[in-house]
């Protein structure tokens, strides 16, 4: 994974509008077996090379949720970062993402709830400059109050 900034916490009290933050990461088989096991999907358009080259996708794709977990890891790990609580994700699968992709998700601060410490973001993840999902997570951003 290559991050644009070093994994910690930004506090409520420090978090401003249009902040963002990413990472990249290349989708691997093994992340894909990995995923595939701990979700117990097993889905073979994610497994099987043969099966997978008969739908509509013409071979595998990486499971969406993976995908999506790099909006996770972009949270948990950057912004807000570490001690944040996951509230909701709204998510829209645009295209597949598949094995040796490499895949670049962004998140984008774009509202703020300073008394409540909720915080809106913009998510994306993109392959090759082309958006493969997008959506919006509210989190609860952790503060130097309760620490």
């Amino acid at each position: 994974m290559f991050d644009n900034l070093p994994r910690g916490t930004i506090c409520i009290e420090d978090i401003e509008m249009g902040m963002t933050r990413h990472l990249r990461k290349q989708v691997t088989d093994r992340d894909i077996e990995l995923f595939a096991e701990v979700s117990t999907d097993r889905n073979p358009v994610h497994l099987d090379d043969d099966y997978a080259r008969d739908t509509i996708f013409e071979g595998r794709i990486a499971h969406g949720m993976l995908t999506a977990g790099l909006i996770s890891a972009v949270i948990g790990e950057q912004l807000p970062g570490h001690g944040t609580v996951y509230m909701g994700q709204t998510l829209k699968f645009l295209a597949p993402v598949r094995p040796g992709d490499m895949v670049y998700a962004e998140v984008k601060v774009i509202d703020i709830d300073l008394a409540k410490r909720r915080v809106k973001l913009e998510c994306h993840c993109a392959v090759d400059g082309k958006k493969v999902l997008i959506g919006e997570a509210m989190v609860l951003a952790p503060s130097r109050k309760f620490d």
